[in-house]
């Protein structure tokens, strides 16, 4: 069996969210279980990672209700900060939960082929796009965001239901409250949408 870092950076930060996707169990504020992997075996591992790639949030509508979601920009700047958790998984869970992210089913993947391309689209879903962020302990870390670079999309405020995952997720890579508000305050989505004051309100 092969394993593979998967890189999380919105609410599968939150191992109990996670879990959802490797058990097939429905999270915590969503309105939709997940189907689950054909091995559940939870993560052999999992650490913070570092994500030199932009967060933000756009999409009108998800499970979490109205609202946007979490991806990532496909430009590279050492200036980014976004904060992440990474699994290790069997590149075969890797596999089931990106398909369950995007809705499908069967959706086949070339690791050789995404770490040559670093950015490979494999679907038209929301998170078709499948990324190669380097290494770790032997083991290279994947994750996936939107076919759209940022900004081709319009930015659009996430769900507080969605946001109080992320927060739980942000906490459990030692950030304190203030320090999430703080954190997400900086994110397209959430910048110019809504004041320190609502988003502390809104997490609580």
């Amino acid at each position: 069996m092969n394993y593979v870092w998967y890189a999380s950076y919105g609410s599968n930060m939150n191992q109990a969210r996670l879990s959802c996707y490797i058990e097939g169990n429905q999270a915590e504020g969503s309105m939709e279980p997940e189907k689950g992997c054909r091995n559940c075996d939870p993560p052999r591992a999992d650490k913070p990672v570092n994500i030199q790639y932009p967060l933000y949030f756009s999409k009108q509508e998800s499970k979490w209700g109205k609202g946007g979601v979490a991806f990532i920009g496909h430009r590279e700047d050492e200036h980014e900060k976004t904060a992440g958790r990474m699994y290790l998984i069997s590149d075969e869970q890797f596999l089931d939960v990106a398909s369950q992210e995007n809705g499908i089913e069967g959706l086949a993947i070339d690791f050789e082929r995404i770490k040559e391309s670093r950015f490979l689209p494999l679907t038209e879903g929301w998170y078709g796009t499948i990324v190669y962020l380097g290494d770790s302990d032997g083991y290279p870390i994947f994750t996936f965001t939107s076919n759209h670079d940022m900004g081709e999309e319009e930015f659009v405020a996430p769900s507080f239901a969605y946001l109080k995952t992320i927060a739980k997720g942000l906490e459990t890579l030692g950030m304190d409250r203030q320090a999430v508000v703080e954190y997400l305050l900086t994110k397209n989505g959430i910048k110019g949408f809504m004041t320190k004051d609502q988003l502390t309100k809104g997490l609580a």
